[in-house]
């Protein structure tokens, strides 16, 4: 990987007006035209040659005096970070931006030699990534050529290291280090979901994607600490669209009009709907197939033919065709799409588990937000009508407070009965936040058991409700639950589920 100078950085920093002030008492004579080993925002990760950026919403001055000591050469700071004044250092108008401008030229540009493909939406991101991989995959693999990156909010694949997610879009440089290592393997495309909050920290600034997916838009991360209010967070979605090649769009989300005028900032936009026959590919026919299969036609510019998904879940059919557009704009051919939507898995999302004897359907879903519920709960009445609907979920401490309402609220109109429990409490306490989503189920007089232990919560739903659909949602298949500041590891929902579907099994024999 090719090694930049110091003025190399200095001068990018400066063509994206950056910079607010370099100091007059730095000499760039020399030093400008030192070959730079590393650059990064921990002071721990620092070593010779360093550009060390000072950030964080947590930052103190001695992380820069120790970043000095451990071989920084140099320091990119705003303003009111300036605690070294002689010190080698720039003034930078905005951090972010400026942490994304030096990754992108640390890592040599890697965002450049890869078909980025980058999809938004509140609810849809991470099954929506996972079908066009699982295209692109069965593309590549007939081609002998290397398998599809995936950046989601389950987990993180480059080709050299596959590990859990924490956070849907990382941190700018850590991403720049996911792509980099995706070309370095050879890898043709790299699918990412972008959260709003990664359009607005800037995490991904400077990435132009080839292709950009807008699936939809519901009230979601609302807090102190996220968005303000449900305008900030449109807006911030709406950012995608000023750094897009082709736009794909959902004709049937909510704010279509504002949707549409904004996704004209791309070179070209490809609309796909499952009610609106003139979007440019258009879903219809739609049948459940069995347990868990999902048939549908589809018609595009280039064909018009049958498709099949294998997970349950009529409203994945939408994300199938985001999945789709994504790929006659990369000009993949029928077959390579019918196999891989076919075929294509989501971990966590969708994943139907059944009793002998029939009578329990347990279905483990990341469904986390309103729209998610709304659907699941939509597609769950309309696939099991006779069955009674059991809702297993809690909600996470310190953020997105407005689903506590939402989801309790939902719950209460949907559900036979809920069972609240643990989902990341994080700072506050699980059972505090189960009893405010209570109160909103007793609103509309709905049913609840508040089981703070998440396995205990997942057995007792399954074996105290025969003939039922037990919706076990919001962490899929996460190993960790955060419980103040530290991740514990846990049994997933699916193991959770499994254990209490065999003790049922038992019973009944």
């Amino acid at each position: 990987m090719r090694l930049y100078l110091l003025k190399d950085y200095i001068s990018a920093l400066q063509k994206e007006n950056l910079i607010e002030n370099i100091p007059k008492n730095v000499d760039f004579s020399i030093l400008g035209n030192t070959a730079i080993e590393k650059v990064c925002h921990n002071s721990k990760e620092v070593k010779s040659n360093t550009i060390y950026i000072c950030k964080g919403l947590n930052y103190k001055p001695e992380y820069l005096e120790e970043a000095i000591k451990n071989g920084a050469i140099f320091y990119v700071a705003e303003k009111e970070n300036v605690t070294k004044l002689d010190f080698p250092h720039i003034v930078v108008n905005d951090i972010r931006k400026a942490l994304a401008c030096v990754s992108c030229m640390y890592y040599d540009y890697p965002a450049k030699k890869i078909n980025m493909i980058g999809i938004t939406g509140t609810k849809g991101k991470s099954t929506t990534a996972y079908y066009i991989k699982s295209i692109l995959d069965n593309y590549m693999k007939e081609r002998s050529m290397a398998d599809t990156a995936i950046l989601s909010s389950i987990d993180a694949y480059d080709g050299k290291t596959c590990k859990e997610s924490l956070i849907t879009s990382p941190e700018s440089i850590d991403l720049q280090a996911y792509i980099r290592n995706s070309v370095d393997c050879n890898m043709k495309n790299f699918v990412m979901e972008v959260s709003s909050q990664a359009l607005m920290l800037n995490r991904v600034h400077d990435i132009y994607y080839k292709v950009g997916v807008f699936l939809n838009i519901s009230e979601d991360h609302i807090s102190a600490i996220e968005h303000p209010n449900f305008e900030n967070y449109f807006e911030c979605k709406l950012k995608i669209f000023n750094q897009v090649e082709t736009a794909c769009v959902n004709l049937d989300s909510d704010c279509i009009d504002t949707i549409l005028e904004h996704s004209k900032k791309a070179k070209k936009v490809i609309t796909f709907s499952t009610k609106n026959k003139n979007a440019d590919v258009y879903g219809y026919n739609i049948q459940k197939q069995g347990h868990n299969a999902i048939s549908f036609r589809v018609r595009t510019p280039e064909f018009d033919k049958d498709m099949l998904l294998t997970m349950p879940g009529l409203f994945n059919v939408e994300n199938a065709l985001a999945a789709i557009s994504i790929a006659t704009c990369l000009n993949i051919p029928y077959c390579n799409i019918y196999e891989g939507l076919k075929v294509a898995r989501a971990s966590g999302r969708m994943e139907s588990h059944i009793s002998k004897d029939g009578s329990i359907i347990v279905i483990v879903d990341y469904a986390h937000n309103k729209l998610s519920f709304q659907k699941l709960y939509e597609s769950t009445k309309q696939e099991y009508p006779d069955k009674k609907i059991v809702t297993v979920f809690g909600c996470p401490g310190g953020k997105a407070q407005l689903r506590r309402r939402d989801l309790g609220t939902l719950a209460g109109i949907n559900s036979n009965i809920s069972y609240l429990t643990a989902e990341d409490p994080g700072p506050e306490n699980a059972v505090d936040i189960c009893k405010e989503i209570a109160s909103y189920i007793s609103k509309e007089n709905g049913n609840y058991k508040i089981v703070e232990d998440r396995g205990e919560a997942i057995k007792n739903a399954i074996l105290e409700n025969p003939n039922s659909v037990i919706l076990i949602t919001g962490k899929g298949n996460e190993t960790r639950q955060k419980f103040g500041k530290e991740y514990l590891p846990c049994l997933t929902d699916t193991e959770y589920a499994k254990e209490a579907l065999e003790e049922y099994d038992k019973k009944i024999i």
